[in-house]
């Protein structure tokens, strides 16, 4: 059995985070740029929007892999401004591709 927990000292492993972003995200293409950005990166999750404003994502793979989605989530598509983004550790439900979901 490998173990793929992180391995702080050099970031390898994989991981899995939700975030939810704030900020101006909805109606600007945020969702479908989001799709576009993970499967680049060979990530796993979904992305969707929130009846409240936010968009809510997890994301799953290579710690590094992860954090530059996470850098690039910060930065949106062009007419989106993020105000803020929460992250917490998620459980990695087996995804095999990254997909987007309906509103919640």
């Amino acid at each position: 059995m490998t173990d793929t927990s992180p391995d702080p000292s050099t970031g390898a492993g994989n991981i899995a985070v939700h975030a939810r972003i704030e900020g101006r995200v909805q109606g600007v293409w945020y969702r479908a740029w989001t799709v576009e950005q993970a499967r680049k990166r060979d990530l796993t999750g979904w992305v969707r929007n929130r009846n409240d404003g936010t968009v809510e994502a997890v994301f799953c793979g290579p710690v590094k892999v992860v954090q530059s989605m996470i850098d690039a989530c910060h930065e949106g598509p062009t007419h989106a401004r993020v105000d803020r983004i929460h992250e917490e550790p998620a459980l990695e439900d087996g995804y095999t591709s990254f997909e987007k979901r309906p509103t919640a």
